[in-house]
């Protein structure tokens, strides 16, 4: 007899592209492998695996022996595979033809190494929006999965949400299962024995119906106390082996499922992702109004009855929020055209590559879970952004000097170009680079997120931590722990971007006045500005030369005793133990610490994990001071200052007139 409770189980597998090869060594260590080794002793228990393109290739690269593991158990039935984009981009953030792409490269990926097509899939983040439906259906897919949170949006019950339902978008039709976020706080949080209670429960006898289980896999062995409590204590065997004992709960795949089950009817999702999410995606304010409202339901005991008509914000509020987010977003969106422009091009699977990998969700956004706040991650986008970007000015070259408002922020920037590198700068009057990248070291040196205020601050300052209750382990979403020692001086927003060659000037009395008036003039080479302030003008220009940006000003006036720019350098090593301050022939010490020198014409950051670094050549010689720059931000492990930038600012003494130069010259080797 069948089973009146179908248990339609799916994990996600997926580490960011950028990650550091230790990283995926733990993940493998402490959960891929034992998840799998664990469940291939029970293969009547079925369920299903999304493992995002670049993991599953360093998986089979790593660790061949639990890839070939895996092969047998999806050759004999008990796991299917789901596809998903491959790279694992936010389908709804990238054209029609790149989700195209990134789902045709992940169900071939799936099937030449694993030996089957995906008939489902995953998306990245459950985000929704209905555009995406038409991309899906015509690369084969015929479900996917997403919070019931996305239904009740709808108006629908949870009592509605035993199946799967039919959406549509322009003709086309692919099937949604509503994810069980009852299940999702429960596995692997709560004991065995409750989970598959709560399961057993589902069975009502008003006919079969499926409790559906897809989340992060890393719930099962990467997140804080999961790993002793998942294996060691033995959480997963014992649930696999009561849900083969249960008589009314069976382990069933989505597959044979959608094939059995007609679909409940027709739904419209609105846009939307899973509900913690939605409120990640709003500014502070906002973020603070939402909690509150949250709370409020919650202590009258209509949360449950009113949540699908609580709404926080959308995963594109993300691009809106952070400047820094929005404008790789853009640089990806101009490559791909770029790419799809030249045919020659996109049919170079290298090249196709290095552009999916740009459209890696993780850097993009920020939340529990999200790492816009991770340098390295951003790396990730920009070392793959700025590779594709050589490669194609290699066959089509862009002009030298470009004007465009490329991030829709109401202000043109302006693209200054060699064959070397790249700098934009921002006609916003403050004349600043926003970018500089360096197409030897694949490097963008201007990709530092400034310090931005984030509703989670607060608990900075309250700082108490959660304990679990019953009998399980906490949720990261539950717990309030720091990595680090944070105050709140830690948290102030900064006021302006964290860019290169921010401008100021100092008075007699010491006061200092920011340059944020810049005006650009005429110029027969490079880009040119002029401001003035107290009765003293400023001149300044910028240009791009071989592989230096150079910089000129011209002071005349006689308030102004000393001049200041300030340049924020993202360094790949931030405060490791591979990027150091070369003077002369000294290191003075790494980036990490203060660095303080005086009458030197040259300045090294070097970074030997970049493999090189760049000088900065003053003329006359300058002061030049350098700061670690950190932000916090939150994370599944707790509170965690990250450094983001080199701060160095370089102060030259004026005295009526003065012509002062900088040079920031790439040094690769």
């Amino acid at each position: 007899m069948t089973a009146p409770v179908a248990l339609l189980f799916g994990v996600h597998a997926h580490q960011p592209a950028g990650n550091f090869p230790a990283v995926i060594d733990h993940a493998h260590e402490r959960c891929y492998g034992p998840f799998l080794r664990t469940l291939a002793d029970y293969p009547a228990f079925r369920f299903a695996l999304h493992a995002s393109g670049p993991l599953l290739d360093d998986l089979a690269r790593r660790y061949p022996d639990d890839v070939a593991l895996l092969r047998t158990m999806v050759g004999r039935g008990q796991v299917e595979l789901f596809g998903g984009g491959d790279a694992e981009p936010v389908l709804a953030s990238i054209p029609h033809r790149d989700r195209l792409r990134q789902l045709n490269a992940l169900s071939a990926k799936l099937d030449a190494k694993l030996g089957a097509r995906p008939r489902g899939a995953w998306l990245t983040e459950r985000v929704w929006e209905s555009s995406v439906v038409p991309a899906l259906a015509e690369a084969g897919i015929r479900y996917v999965t997403v919070d019931d949170y996305h239904f009740l949006c709808t108006g629908l019950a949870q009592s509605d949400l035993g199946t799967h339902r039919t959406t549509e978008e322009d003709g086309q039709r692919i099937d949604v299962f509503p994810i069980a976020e009852a299940l999702r706080y429960r596995i692997p949080f709560a004991p065995a024995a409750e989970a598959v209670a709560y399961l057993a429960s589902l069975a009502d006898g008003g006919g079969r119906r499926a409790a559906i289980y897809f989340d992060d896999i890393e719930k099962l062995g990467i997140w804080p106390e999961t790993h002793e409590w998942v294996y060691e204590r033995g959480w997963l065997r014992e649930f696999v082996e009561r849900v083969l004992a249960s008589s009314v709960v069976a382990a069933e795949r989505f597959d044979d499922w959608h094939a059995s089950e007609r679909p409940g009817g027709i739904v419209y999702l609105p846009t939307t992702s899973y509900i913690e999410m939605n409120e990640w995606t709003l500014p502070p304010a906002a973020a603070a109004e939402y909690e509150a409202l949250v709370r409020t339901e919650k202590s009258a005991g209509r949360y449950e009855a009113r949540k699908g008509f609580l709404r926080g914000g959308i995963w594109r509020n993300f691009l809106s929020r952070y400047p820094e987010s929005n404008w790789m977003h853009k640089r990806m969106l101009g490559a791909s055209a770029r790419l799809d422009e030249l045919p020659a091009a996109r049919s170079d699977a290298r090249l196709v590559d290095l552009l999916h990998r740009a459209q890696a969700n993780d850097a993009y956004w920020h939340g529990l879970f999200g790492g816009l706040y991770l340098p390295h991650l951003r790396r990730g986008i920009w070392s793959s952004l700025l590779a594709l970007e050589a490669s194609l000015d290699a066959i089509a070259p862009r002009p030298a000097l470009e004007r465009t408002d490329l991030d829709d922020d109401g202000h043109v920037e302006a693209f200054l170009r060699s064959a070397a590198l790249q700098a934009v700068v921002r006609l916003d009057g403050s004349a600043a680079i926003r970018e500089f990248s360096s197409y030897a070291l694949a490097q963008n040196f201007g990709d530092t997120l400034r310090r931005h205020a984030e509703h989670y601050h607060a608990k900075v300052v309250e700082g108490a931590a959660h304990e679990s209750g019953g009998g399980g382990i906490a949720s990261a979403h539950d717990r309030v722990a720091f990595k680090h020692d944070i105050g709140p001086a830690d948290v102030v927003a900064d006021p302006v971007p964290r860019d290169l060659l921010r401008d100021a000037w100092i008075d007699a009395t010491g006061t200092e006045h920011a340059l944020a008036a810049y005006s650009e003039v005429a110029s027969s080479s490079g880009l040119a500005f002029a401001c003035e302030q107290a009765g003293v003008r400023f001149e300044k220009t910028v240009g791009v030369a071989g592989d230096a940006v150079l910089a000129r000003w011209r002071i005349r006036g006689d308030a102004a005793r000393s001049f200041r720019t300030t340049l924020d350098f993202a360094m790949p090593s931030c405060d490791g133990y591979s990027g150091r301050y070369i003077v002369g022939d000294s290191i003075p010490c790494g980036f990490g610490q203060a660095l303080d020198v005086a009458g030197v014409p040259v300045v090294v950051l070097d970074d030997r994990f970049l493999r090189g670094g760049v000088a900065l050549e003053c003329s006359p010689p300058a002061r030049m001071r350098g700061r670690p720059y950190f932000t916090v931000s939150q994370s599944e492990d707790g509170f965690e200052r990250v450094m983001q930038s080199a701060t160095i600012v370089v102060d030259w003494d004026v005295a009526g007139e003065a012509t002062l130069e900088l040079a920031v010259r790439v040094r690769p080797g």
